[in-house]
């Protein structure tokens, strides 16, 4: 699975896809601010990177859980051994012994700490020793053992430690993964609203300029029917330069701001032949988003991604300061075992002493036998014990526990600076959007009357009654006050979105979901 794949199957459930797709025309690629966000979010490599994360913290999880997967251990010996007799209970030269042993034992972890075990052995002996009265032999053992500590390392919060942590890993990698799309998306916005701003400013400086043409025009008209004398045309030539000079460094602002939100978007090698121009179809919107400053703290402190992970961190730092505590107490542990041996083969009878060797009959018994003894527990073994054991090292230091502390109290203080700085941004958010939108209104009014004065500059110049150092000057003020109006506009429209990062809705509010991480 490539890296594209694997962003989108690991949690990016992009609900802005459900929008229109880009469109392209003649080398242009066309988006919407929904499309550039999409594809940015499908795209961008470092999107792509930070996904990694939530992968890794989720195979750890799945890692840490496998302490309560039962472990299983099979063993299996043969042996054949030969030695020279030195015993009159040898026969022969020499004494050969067979044996023949399996194994099979399961153990468990328990959630309080313990461990159970059970075990079943099958063995077999066949020796031509003199004196066995049961040859070939067979033994069985059945056996469960518990082992339990009763202060250090008990209770479930012990036993589950490595699960919470790596629990707690994966929410906040799932949170900086948020952080990171939220990010991303500003980023675009802010990248896509720029290239409008660039694109709609030089449509205003094409149109100043246009109105300094036809002032041109007109004054060169005049110039040669007598009315004006040529002096005055200079003014409007120096004018119209000066507007072409402006309309190519504007030019230059739009292949660059093109160029950022191309890197964003992450285009591949073949759309970056294919697309010479990205074209933005959407317009700034200018509509009214009231916003309350005390209901935007309170969601903030609730939703923020960088305070959640400071609160689940205080929680890790909690769980470590528990378990160096627990550390310092005496190890007490408790042991019980349960077993019952089994065991059948060939009785044999001899001639009086079994040291002469004389076999007068032999009885064959098999393993079934001895597996009837063991799991009748005819032959029931138990044993129970307590130990403990006392470090030294626990009353003369307590360093691990003091670091543990120390980390929370860190960790604490790290939430109340977090909260501050989240408090600082949303303030600054929310002013800065209330600013905006005043700025719009007024700009908004700046650029109406700019349009009636010069208006009303080129009917006096008309009959005569003003000079074109006059109306040259109301055409720079009305070209200032659109661009003007457009700027506030677009500050506004990142200002929105700058206040739904700083108070944490911004994916809620985009309706993008980071999906959970599949563990297997």
């Amino acid at each position: 699975m490539n890296r594209k794949a694997l962003a989108l199957s690991l949690g990016l459930a992009c609900l802005l896809a459900a929008g229109l797709p880009a469109r392209a025309q003649d080398g242009v690629l066309k988006l919407t601010l929904q499309d550039a966000v999409t594809r940015a979010l499908q795209n961008n490599i470092s999107l792509q990177v930070a996904v990694l994360g939530p992968e890794s913290a989720a195979l750890s999880l799945a890692q840490a859980k496998d302490i309560y997967l039962p472990t299983l251990s099979f063993s299996y010996s043969k042996r054949n051994s030969e030695n020279a007799g030195y015993s009159f209970l040898d026969t022969g030269s020499s004494t050969v012994t067979k044996t023949d042993n399996v194994q099979g034992t399961v153990r468990q972890t328990t959630p309080w700490g313990g461990t159970l075990s059970l075990g079943l052995s099958d063995g077999m002996t066949d020796s031509t020793q003199i004196g066995n009265t049961i040859n070939p032999r067979y033994s069985t053992s059945l056996s469960l053992s518990f082992s339990q500590p009763l202060l250090k390392g008990f209770g479930a919060k012990m036993t589950n430690m490595d699960i919470v942590i790596a629990r707690n890993s994966l929410d906040s990698s799932k949170i900086q993964l948020e952080k990171t799309v939220e990010d991303t998306i500003y980023s675009v916005t802010q990248a896509y609203w720029m290239l409008v701003y660039s694109i709609e400013n030089l449509k205003v400086q094409k149109t100043s300029l246009q109105l300094a043409k036809d002032l041109l025009a007109q004054n060169q008209r005049r110039v040669e029917i007598g009315q004006l004398a040529p002096l005055e045309v200079l003014s409007a030539q120096s004018r119209v330069a000066t507007l072409e000079a402006q309309l190519l460094s504007s030019e230059a602002s739009i292949k660059a701001y093109e160029d950022n939100l191309r890197l964003l978007l992450a285009l591949t090698d073949e759309e970056e032949r294919q697309f010479k121009s990205i074209e933005p179809t959407d317009k700034p919107d200018f509509t009214a988003h009231p916003v309350d400053l005390d209901e935007s703290i309170a969601t903030a402190m609730v939703k923020r991604s960088d305070l959640q992970v400071n609160r689940i961190s205080i929680q890790t730092q909690e769980l470590n300061r528990a378990y160096a505590k627990n550390q310092l107490l005496p190890g007490l542990n408790l042991t019980a075992g349960l077993s019952s041996p089994g065991i059948s083969g060939t009785q044999i009878t001899y001639d009086g002493s079994p040291l002469n060797g004389i076999i007068l009959s032999t009885t064959e018994r098999g393993r079934s036998v001895a597996y009837s003894d063991t799991f009748g527990f005819k032959y029931p073994n138990w044993n129970i014990g307590l130990t403990l054991d006392v470090s030294l090292s626990n009353f003369l230091t307590k360093a691990g526990y003091g670091m543990a502390r120390l980390n929370l109290k860190t960790a604490m203080l790290n939430l109340k600076n977090t909260e501050k700085t989240a408090l600082n941004d949303v303030r600054t958010a929310v002013r800065l959007l209330q600013t905006t939108y005043k700025q719009v209104e007024a700009y908004k009014v700046a650029r109406e009357l700019a349009e009636k004065n010069l208006a009303a500059e080129e009917e006096k110049l008309r009959v005569g009654m003003s000079t074109n150092y006059l109306v040259l000057e109301y055409q720079s003020a009305l070209g200032s006050a659109r661009t003007a109006e457009l700027q506030a506009i677009i500050n506004y429209n990142v200002a929105q979105t700058g206040l739904e990062r700083a108070i944490g809705t911004l994916l809620e509010n985009k309706s993008i979901k980071i999906q959970d991480i599949p563990i297997h």
